[in-house]
This record gives structure tokens, sequence and C-alpha cells, in this order.
């Protein structure tokens, strides 16, 4: 059986790792926006951001934990519902 609480856990300190490096990329090096789309998501989009504060940092952060909890909370209830 899983634990939920100990999965929930381990997916928020996963995407908060995530998402510290992803902004300290984008802040040491914006156009590594840009190339990501290019060349992993086969798209050119021209956009200008220059959202970085730590309020910003904080509330991003926020919000992908919100996401991943839904995202663990989803996979732990599929999983427990699901018969093999």
């Amino acid at each position: 059986m899983i634990n939920s609480k100990h999965l929930f856990k381990v997916a928020s300190a996963w995407i908060s790792a995530v998402y510290v490096v992803c902004y300290a990329g984008v802040a040491i090096y914006p156009p590594i926006r840009g190339l990501f789309m290019r060349y992993s998501l086969h798209t050119d989009v021209f956009f200008k951001s220059d959202f970085f504060s730590f309020k910003y940092f904080l509330s991003g952060l926020i919000i992908w934990n919100i996401v991943i909890v839904a995202n663990v909370w989803l996979f732990t209830y599929l999983f427990k519902r699901i018969k093999q």
C-alpha cells in the first residue's frame, strides 16, 4: 500500500527543488526560456517577461506545490481504486 503522507512530502520537496533550479536558471541566463521552447518543444515563442522578485518566486513556488499535491492526490486515489 502507498504511504500517502510520505508521497506528498517527497513530491513537494522534489517540485520545490526543480522550481528553484529553473527559477535560478532563468534569472542567471534569461535566453534559456526561448532556447527551451525552441529545442525541447519545437516552437518559437517570443515573449518578454521581467517578473523577477521574491513575491513572484514565492507565489510560483506555492502554486507549483498545490499543483503537485493535487496530482499526487489523484495518483493515490486512482491507485487505491483501480484493482490489479
